[in-house]
């Protein structure tokens, strides 16, 4: 049974920064792509940023672009979205996926974890 678990988010002032942890248990975390979403209050959720199985291509909404990195320790079954320069827009409870690289879809989600950047 495949399980994500965040952690990391929190209360920041705009301009601060936050590191997001995932970490993954009941799957071979290194045939697996991952991701990061987000949803805000009222919203649909909306793609973060994803990284590929080797750590080689990772991919931003334009939003985060510069701003947010996501990596990967295939060794720890862990990723991590590291948030710098973060805006009140940014607010929104992130969850982290996993899809198995030969599926389309993600297929395993994990909790959520609150990030609220003050103005």
């Amino acid at each position: 049974q495949v399980q994500l678990v965040e952690s990391g988010g929190g209360l920041v002032q705009a301009g601060g920064s936050l590191r997001l942890s995932c970490a993954a248990s009941g799957l071979t975390f290194s045939a697996y792509y991952m991701g990061w979403f987000r949803q805000a209050p009222g919203e649909e959720r909306e793609f973060v940023a994803s990284i590929a199985w080797s750590g080689g291509s990772t991919s931003y909404a334009d939003s985060v672009k510069g701003r947010f990195t996501i990596s990967r320790d295939n060794a720890k079954n862990t990723v991590y979205l590291q948030l710098n320069s973060l805006k009140p827009e940014d607010t929104a409870v992130y969850y982290c996926a996993a899809r198995f690289y030969l599926r389309r879809e993600y297929d395993a989600w994990g909790q959520g974890t609150q990030v609220t950047v003050s103005s």
